[in-house]
């Protein structure tokens, strides 16, 4: 018999669902999955470089880039080039996309707080060492 798989499915469904719960959103919230993710990222991290961006998420290069022009195009990200290195950007919230990403925010920070009321502090531990070894596993850590 053919081992079942016991931890993809259930990240592959729950993202899944993540997105649907933002698409839900009323009022709606005008963007895809992945942006409604850069967005949240940038307004807790706050300003980030594209390679900060990419290590967060580890979006091919050209889905990031594609990603990132739509927020720009609408008017949510300012890519500035850094002074440090002139052949890499700095991407921020603008002021309208500071607010819009608060609501991206605030809409998964409901989803989240509402599923830690049935978990315990343990049950959270747990949560976050199976995700830290799936991640740990595809980036070829052996920690």
């Amino acid at each position: 018999m053919k081992a079942r798989l016991q931890l993809v499915p259930f990240v592959h469904r729950t993202t899944h669902r993540i997105g649907l719960y933002l698409d839900e959103a009323e009022p709606p919230l005008g963007l895809s999955q992945g942006e409604g993710q850069l967005r949240a990222h940038l307004a807790e991290a706050g300003p980030c470089s594209v390679a900060e961006l990419h290590r967060a998420f580890a979006h091919k290069r050209s889905t990031l880039t594609s990603y990132l022009d739509r927020l720009e195009a609408r008017g949510d990200i300012a890519r500035e080039v850094r002074a440090e290195d002139r052949r890499s950007f700095t991407v921020r919230l603008t002021r309208s996309g500071t607010r819009s990403s608060a609501r991206v925010h605030q809409h998964l920070l409901a989803l989240e707080e509402r599923a830690l009321t049935r978990l315990t502090e343990r049950d959270l531990r747990g949560f976050q060492a199976v995700l830290h070894a799936l991640s740990e596993t595809i980036d070829g850590r052996k920690t």
